[in-house]
């Protein structure tokens, strides 16, 4: 029911998405946004890496919906983070975001690729699988982090 509610929950994200950087009436409207975005990519991130790395059982159903959320969502945040969402909320994004916007696209732009052979892999049904591509995309993320976030 979890899974279900969840998945709800990010196909209505992705409804909402495509127009989203229209929807921002103000840039506090775009931190918002992204960061709700990131967080619930976390936590289904998170479900995934408990199964990789032995704290939960593996399940091969929710790995694979998990997986697909995180896909889904790995989409979204960008629109987010345009002119002026570096000032008007409290953000930890850190200023290279808007700095060196080339460099944040890359790093962007590596989470997703590593996402999608992730969300590939939890299709497999196979816990190495998993483990395997799970390393890599934590990876993009903490590059990322590193470099953009407080």
């Amino acid at each position: 029911m979890k899974a279900a509610f969840s998945f709800a929950v990010a196909a209505a994200v992705l409804l909402g998405a495509a127009p989203a950087s229209a929807q921002f009436a103000k840039p506090e409207d775009a931190i918002k946004y992204r960061q709700n975005a990131l967080f619930v990519m976390g936590q289904h991130f998170g479900r995934l890496g408990a199964m990789a790395n032995g704290r939960a059982p593996f399940d091969a159903k929710a790995a694979a919906d998990n997986a697909d959320i995180v896909l889904t969502l790995s989409q979204l945040p960008w629109a987010g983070f345009g002119p002026g969402t570096d000032k008007a909320a409290p953000t930890k994004a850190e200023p290279a975001v808007w700095a060196e916007p080339a460099k944040f696209k890359a790093a962007s732009d590596k989470m997703q690729a590593e996402v999608a052979k992730l969300a590939a892999a939890a299709k497999t049904g196979n816990l190495d699988n998993l483990k395997a591509a799970f390393g890599p995309t934590a990876a993009s993320c903490k590059a990322c982090h590193d470099d953009f976030r407080k």
